[in-house]
């Protein structure tokens, strides 16, 4: 007996060394942890149940049959973080580079079945230098394997991917699918093809962190979620990321024991918005003003940032928060902006996460860029999520909701639950000058007169009475209430029920 603990021991031991001292000091002088360091910092001390410790590949062709390491390239399991369950699994870049074979992807899908069958989130690490070329065809069936999972987990089951070294080629398309991605400056990378590829067709010379580094995709592409500076940073700030998801579709959002009191009121909002109406300012500030404690997890927080996406707390429990931001493009809807914000949308429609929507548009953004670019389509995508979306939405107009802006923006009209507007609100067609020039088109080259029939316009329709007398808005509100205005509104919301008609899906305009 004692014999045959030891052989057990001496093969856990030589899964747990992974590549070897060697390769793990080049993870290391990289700034890189291994995976199963990566797993210890996101997972609660001792939670971590691991699945297939003695895998091994069954490749023999190309001397692969003399290089056999356990686990195959790939730690997998379940643990807790924070004493909630989620299934994790961390590519190991010192096993074979982290190159997905047959089994590795064997590893990756029992996990990700087992997450659905239980109801429990899925966070994979990413650091692999793609499929592995000895396996052929065997390995490339694995990646497909693997991306029919991130499908049929879509909406059952959060999955996030934290993208903490390599991943090319058709290894990006596994993180695309999932909800969340988010990476590592300066060590991690995402991208279809190569810089070499790249040179040899196109002949441009880009670096590799141009072409997919944590910068390009959190500020240029919109690929990833947020980026980090280190692994350890990343890893402690998923934990945080985590306590704000619910575990599934079936399971409520979690609630956090909360000091700030539902009914505070926060008298500085009532100064927030400018005399000016032309002049910005930062709607962080009310976000962080209204929901609990000020802790707010922005996401995509460098791209797109005239829309503004995260998650807070009111009362303990989560909500989905969306907010034109003033301070860019004056808070205009554009083609990024949508995508950024109809996903978000979506992704709290799918887990029961109501949405609140801080509003201040002053319509779409014009110009040719945005045409060509295709904004009526990308535009719809966000007024179909909204409009879809059968969770909880409160909304509160603080200033501009303008045009078909207005609309877009849960507005009473698209099943808005909870529809506010603060005194400083102005919803109308259009902003008051540009109605008057095409009212008053004979008046144009007479300033006084033009200056004169805009601020008639303005006291007539530049308010939020108009569509209060009309019942689109629910009330007009003191902005120092608006914390508890909207924890009373999901209070009352907490057990609503809507069902969209039958359907075999929806076809969202992509």
């Amino acid at each position: 007996m004692e014999d045959i603990l030891r052989q057990l021991e001496e093969k856990r031991a030589a899964a747990r060394a992974g590549g070897g001292a060697r390769r793990v000091g080049a993870q290391h002088s990289k700034g890189k942890l291994t995976a199963r360091e990566r797993i210890d910092i996101l997972l609660d001390p001792t939670s971590f149940e691991e699945y297939d410790m003695f895998a091994e590949h069954r490749c023999g062709d190309f001397g692969m049959a003399e290089q056999v390491i356990p686990g195959d390239g790939v730690v997998t399991g379940w643990g807790t973080i924070n004493g909630r369950q989620v299934f994790v699994f961390s590519q190991d870049f010192t096993v074979f580079g982290g190159s997905l074979s047959e089994i590795h992807a064997q590893k990756i899908c029992k996990v990700m079945e087992q997450a659905m069958k239980v109801g429990a989130p899925v966070i994979g690490i990413n650091d692999s230098g793609g499929a592995r070329i000895q396996e052929g065809v065997d390995s490339l069936a694995g990646y497909a394997d693997v991306f029919q999972l991130n499908v049929l987990a879509s909406g059952v089951v959060p999955q996030i991917s934290l993208v903490m070294g390599p991943c090319a080629g058709g290894a990006v398309y596994s993180p695309a699918m999932t909800d969340f991605i988010f990476m590592v400056k300066d060590s991690s990378y995402m991208f279809v093809t190569g810089p070499e590829v790249v040179k040899t067709v196109t002949h441009e010379s880009v670096t590799q962190e141009e072409l997919g580094g944590a910068i390009t995709h959190t500020t240029r592409s919109g690929v990833a979620d947020g980026a980090f500076e280190n692994d350890v940073e990343a890893l402690l700030q998923m934990r945080r990321f985590f306590d704000f998801l619910p575990l599934s579709n079936r399971e409520a959002v979690p609630v956090r024991p909360t000091d700030d009191p539902a009914d505070r009121l926060e008298p500085s909002l009532d100064t927030l918005i400018p005399d000016n109406p032309n002049k910005p300012y930062d709607m962080l500030e009310l976000i962080e003003k209204v929901i609990d404690d000020g802790d707010f997890f922005e996401t995509q927080p460098t791209y797109a940032r005239n829309i503004i996406t995260g998650f807070g707390r009111m009362e303990g429990a989560t909500v989905g928060i969306v907010a034109n931001q003033p301070m860019v493009l004056a808070g205009c809807l554009d083609i990024a902006s949508s995508i950024k914000a109809a996903r978000f949308v979506r992704f709290c429609d799918c887990y029961d996460i109501p949405i609140v929507t801080f509003v201040d548009v002053p319509g779409f953004l014009p110009g040719t860029a945005q045409e060509y670019g295709g904004i009526i389509k990308h535009g719809a995508k966000l007024l179909y999520a909204f409009a879809e979306a059968t969770v909880p939405k409160v909304t509160v107009i603080t200033r501009k909701a303008y045009g078909g802006a207005y609309d877009v923006m849960s507005s009473k009209h698209l099943r808005g639950d909870v529809n506010y507007a603060w005194p400083t609100a102005e919803i109308a067609v259009m902003g008051p000058k540009g109605a008057v020039e095409i009212i008053f088109r004979e008046d144009r080259g007479d300033e006084a007169k033009i200056a004169e029939r805009t601020e008639e316009y303005r006291r007539k329709f530049a308010n939020p009475f108009v569509a209060a007398h009309r019942g689109f808005l629910d009330d007009v509100i003191m902005p120092r209430s608006t914390r508890r205005r909207i924890c009373r509104s999901l209070a009352m919301l907490r057990n609503k029920k809507l069902e969209n008609p039958w359907k075999k899906h929806d076809n969202i305009p992509l």
